[in-house]
């Protein structure tokens, strides 16, 4: 194929955008794809002709059958349901975390996910040091992934489809571990991974052994995900993701020696394959390094420019399908493009070429940083353009001769560099500007936006046409970080609520943050490093609205699941006013709380109004001042756009019954159910006082409380009230303008 394409019948890069459309339509089902596939058939129909023509139909009727049928197969293995009795373990995918140790598996030809937790410190020692293959008999249970949980969030369920992983294993058991060996190639490629990195975990101290493991081997340790936050924050965590100049050394290096032993130039040409192939398998197949790998192959068989990207392409997507359906793999394919687009440019040199790249490169990953990110830090330039010479330059080749030389003296004295460079990191952060948020495009305005910046490359060079296409970019970009609409979204973050209200005009309201409840203490090896459930989902559905400012935070009471994510909401996003009521100052652990926050706090009481969507929502209760708990949640009612809702945080029976005493007329359309669907909340004589239509439950799938209970639930059916469910259904969102309109992520 590739000498049938070299000889010229047709352009690599034109074959890629005809598949690519195919591609994407087969594993996603999007309309768009199929439509784009389609209008680039017809372009293509319309400039080749006999047996070209021939040749593209029968290359895209193969390609397609491949897509197709990998796509059928893992229906297939969706559906089945058994749990296997052994699996062999992928040893470098081994992830120890307190008591949580999570790894892949195989088992016959499918792929699991799995997770154990650890009953001793002996126990997680031996996980942590494993650098064999192994295989285990067990016993345990199978469970789907979790679908995507708010609009626009992160979809752990597709994620694991591209990797060929359909359920999670969750191992109560282990009755036997055996060591084992052989197996196919990517099972030695892990083995000899695993030995690795466990070499560079015993012999080198942190944070010396987080550099070496990431630049060298592509893995990154949940120890190190504190300064893992901080370079995204910076926007330069890519730096880790080995590809281009780490590639060019490795391969170069590799070269270099071999010539230097006197073998021949071909020879060494060829010797080149099977070792890209240990490396991409020592660097775990990263897409990244597959496709620098791929394109620095082809470069030496006379693929060059956009033939070279054109053919990447289509190996990409036919050896590794999962490649382009990650952010990972599409931003580094982005990257690549952009930079071969605007190195085969052969006009301005010098300063003023560097800075048009720069540009071009910017502008052209902007749309998939935003689309995937939702943000961008304008630090990340320079940040990257320093620090890519001092990981590719300095840090790269140090870190590849300490490892080679490990095996016969560690040389850990160079642990005091990296801990200097990570302080310096640390006051690099602390003295720049935020991310930009710039909101998430949908996929239809990210096509509009990709082809307008196309335009502006094609046509910079025409004052008018420049301008006019700014303007238009512009016009698109300030469309999705201010949607203009109205939404008021129940946003699903687990067990707890949180709630945005959002007008036209860009005024919101946040009724609490959620948070996790802990229970007790436990023992110090137990503890598990994680992100807050603000951090996963409430503060990127935000972003991805544009949102990086609360006019109001209210919190409705004292309770974790309501206000524990606080401080972590206040150091992502601008806050103009904490809203709480009286008697939760009476809480000294709460009230520590937000004077560290630093922000203006304003109690509330009944008759407080907030503004928003042209009318106001106001505070019902508490109508005593109380201490903080359940029945001492502030309560807001609005009549919005020709609805009325009523929040009532996790008010109780006791709560409701002053309620219904204070206001014996309280319509009510839609309830947001106290205390995430309790039955000792929405007591009949409440429900009858309000006459509610719809109820909104915010709970956590498969939470402790079983909430909501079945009795409540009764009760909603027996007065014909139609449900919502976070735990079942998502977010929960009503926009529009003069109707609301209802929708759920599934």
């Amino acid at each position: 194929m590739s000498r049938w394409i070299k000889e010229g019948s047709v352009s690599p890069l034109h074959l890629a955008l005809l598949i690519l459309p195919l591609y994407y339509w087969i594993y996603t089902g999007h309309w768009l794809a199929l439509i784009l596939f389609l209008v680039f058939l017809g372009l293509g129909i319309k400039s080749y002709f006999g047996k070209r023509l021939l040749g593209i139909a029968v290359l895209i009727f193969l390609m397609g059958g491949v897509f197709y049928y990998r796509v059928e197969q893992g229906k297939q293995e969706e559906t089945d349901p058994r749990v296997p009795k052994a699996i062999r373990i992928l040893p470098d995918t081994i992830k120890v975390n307190g008591d949580a140790l999570s790894f892949r598996a195989k088992a016959g030809s499918r792929i699991f996910q799995v997770f154990y937790k650890l009953s001793s410190e002996k126990e997680q020692a031996f996980y942590k040091q494993l650098n064999q293959g192994l295989e285990l008999t067990i016993e345990g249970e199978l469970e789907a992934p979790s679908p995507q949980r708010n609009f626009k969030g992160f979809d752990y369920r597709f994620y694991l489809r591209t990797q060929g992983i359909y359920h999670l294993l969750k191992v109560s058991r282990i009755l036997e571990k055996k060591s084992v060996s052989g197996g196919d190639l990517v099972e030695i490629l892990s083995i000899w991974r695993r030995k690795a990195l466990v070499w560079v975990y015993q012999h080198f101290p942190q944070p010396m052994s987080h550099y070496m493991t990431g630049l060298l081997f592509g893995f990154l340790d949940i120890e190190f995900e504190e300064m893992s936050n901080l370079y995204s924050s910076l926007g330069i965590i890519h730096l880790f993701a080995l590809s281009g100049m780490q590639v060019a050394f490795f391969l170069d290096t590799f070269r270099r020696f071999f010539l230097r032993l006197g073998w021949e130039q071909d020879k060494v040409a060829y010797l080149l394959y099977p070792f890209s192939l240990i490396y991409a398998g020592m660097t775990g197949f990263s897409v990244s390094v597959v496709r620098s790998l791929l394109q620095k192959l082809l470069a030496q068989n006379g693929f060059k420019g956009m033939d070279n990207m054109g053919m990447t392409f289509l190996l990409l997507i036919l050896f590794i399908p999962s490649s382009l359906l990650t952010a990972g793999g599409l931003l580094s394919c982005a990257y690549a493009f952009i930079l071969t687009l605007t190195s085969s440019e052969e006009e301005g040199a010098g300063v003023r070429k560097m800075i048009k790249e720069t540009l071009v490169l910017t502008l052209g990953v902007l749309p998939f940083l935003a689309f995937f990110f939702a943000e961008y830090q304008p630090w990340s330039i320079p940040l990257t353009f320093a620090f890519s010479l001092l990981f590719d330059l300095v840090l790269l080749p140090g870190l590849s001769l300490v490892f080679l030389l490990s095996f016969l003296f560690p040389m850990v004295f160079w642990n005091v560099f990296f801990i200097w460079m990570e302080k310096g990191m640390q006051w690099i952060a602390g003295h720049t500007s935020s991310s930009w948020v710039l909101g998430q495009p949908d996929i239809t305005f990210l096509l509009l936006i990709m082809f307008l910046l196309g335009c502006l490359y094609e046509w910079g060079n025409h004052k008018k046409k420049r301008l006019a296409l700014f303007l238009l970019i512009g016009g698109l970009c300030a469309l999705v970080k201010h949607p203009l609409e109205n939404e008021i979204t129940i946003i699903d973050i687990g067990q707890g609520d949180s709630i945005l209200l959002r007008d036209w005009q860009g005024r919101t309201i946040l009724i609490d943050t959620g948070g996790k409840v802990e229970f007790g203490q436990t023992e110090a090896w137990r503890k598990r490093q994680s992100s807050t459930n603000a951090e996963r989902t409430l503060i990127p559905y935000l972003k991805s609205r544009g949102i990086d400012q609360i006019d109001h935070l209210v919190l409705t009471h004292t309770d974790a699941d309501h206000m524990g994510d606080m401080e972590v909401v206040a150091s992502s996003l601008h806050i103009k006013e904490v809203n709480v009521s009286k008697g939760s100052l009476k809480k000294a652990t709460f009230v520590k709380r937000l004077e560290r926050l630093k922000l203006p706090v304003k109690t509330v009481e009944v008759g407080d109004r907030f503004p928003i969507f042209d009318r106001f929502v106001e505070v019902l209760y508490p109508i005593e001042v109380g201490d903080g708990s359940n029945n001492d949640s502030l309560v807001l009612y609005g009549y919005l756009q020709g609805v009325s809702f009523l929040f009532t945080g996790d008010l109780e029976e006791p709560g409701e019954q002053i309620l219904i005493a204070r206001y014996p007329q309280l319509p009510v359309d839609v309830l947001k159910a106290g205390h995430h669907g309790s039955k000792g909340s929405s007591h009949p004589a409440f429900l009858d006082h309000i006459h509610a239509k719809i109820a909104l439950v915010s709970a956590g799938e498969k939470n402790r409380y079983q909430h909501p209970h079945q009795e409540t639930l009764e009760r909603f059916k027996e007065l014909g009230m139609t449900v919502f469910r976070t735990d079942q259904q998502g977010a929960i969102r009503f926009r529009g303008w003069q109707k609301w309109m209802i929708e759920t992520v599934r």
